[in-house]
């Protein structure tokens, strides 16, 4: 794979093209459905945290136009090999970004389940902390794994590292930016790469260019609140009437509301009862309001 990186970045496209074909068929007749590996060793096990999420698609509650681009990655990625022979490579550099609790860690993981791949973590701010003066040679540690090892990277709090630097800022940040933007840009598609923000706006005007497809997530509309909670409540919600409590849910996140059904339910299961009431779902969105303004 590293060889055919190496041929793509030189123009020989038919080249690499035919080397990555091979190795896949090879992978599809050797490898188990889901991509093996061992915790990340070396200069790698310090940068990143390895996952195999369980999370599927049926779970995560999107609105419409936002499912269907997740929709739109997952049926580039199944058919990247006919993309390829074509000259053209699926969306794999991806920027989420949104308010706190809103899906965007929970769509990494669904991608990671449904393409059957790992998901390699970053968290960008203890890396920039733990690391700071050799940030950017760790991020090449992290891309050069990538080329190799096909998986979701997701780059976690990446306005850590993208925020829009000032004339006054010191060099290494901006070091460190223009590096991961060269290293984003020269990326091959055999993983995706993710980075997920809750602050955009203060992005890095030169990121934007750089993504195949940039996300907007946002806060859940009463409808799509109904279903977050509907999904982990499941039987013991039955015959609750969802439009009553839109109030209650409004302004809070995705995170929120399924605190909040677990809460109900706890509360309703430690009684010995057998169903959710809308006063216990009031009672306990209530107390969630009440945390997020405090």
């Amino acid at each position: 794979m590293q060889v055919a990186a190496q041929a793509a970045r030189k123009g020989h496209h038919r080249l690499a093209t035919d080397l990555k074909s091979v190795v896949e068929s090879s992978r599809a007749a050797s490898s188990p459905k889901v991509t093996s590996i061992a915790q990340p060793r070396g200069d790698l096990a310090d940068l990143v945290i390895a996952t195999h999420p369980e999370v599927t698609l049926k779970e995560l509650v999107l609105p419409t136009a936002l499912g269907s681009l997740v929709g739109r990655i997952l049926t580039e990625q199944r058919q990247r090999k006919n993309l390829l022979d074509h000259g053209f490579e699926p969306a794999h550099r991806l920027l989420f970004e949104g308010p706190p609790g809103t899906g965007k860690t929970m769509t990494a993981a669904v991608l990671a389940h449904e393409l059957s791949m790992p998901l390699l973590t970053i968290r960008l701010d203890s890396l920039m902390s733990k690391f700071m003066g050799e940030t950017a040679s760790k991020l090449r540690v992290i891309f050069e794994a990538a080329e190799q090892q096909r998986a979701v990277y997701l780059f976690d709090e990446f306005d850590a590292l993208g925020g829009e630097r000032s004339g006054n800022d010191v060099g290494e940040a901006r070091r460190i930016l223009n590096s991961f933007l060269v290293f984003l840009e020269n990326s091959s598609s055999e993983s995706l790469i993710i980075a997920a923000t809750n602050h955009r706006q203060i992005l890095d005007r030169a990121l934007f260019r750089r993504f195949d497809m940039v996300l907007d997530y946002a806060l859940p509309d009463p409808k799509q609140g109904a279903a977050v909670m509907r999904g982990r409540l499941g039987t013991l919600a039955k015959g609750v009437r969802w439009t009553s409590l839109a109030s209650e849910m409004e302004g809070l996140s995705h995170a929120d509301l399924v605190r909040a059904a677990e809460s109900a339910a706890k509360s309703v299961i430690l009684m010995g009862r057998t169903q959710i009431a809308v006063e216990d779902l009031r009672h306990a969105l209530e107390a969630r309001q009440a945390g997020s303004l405090g």
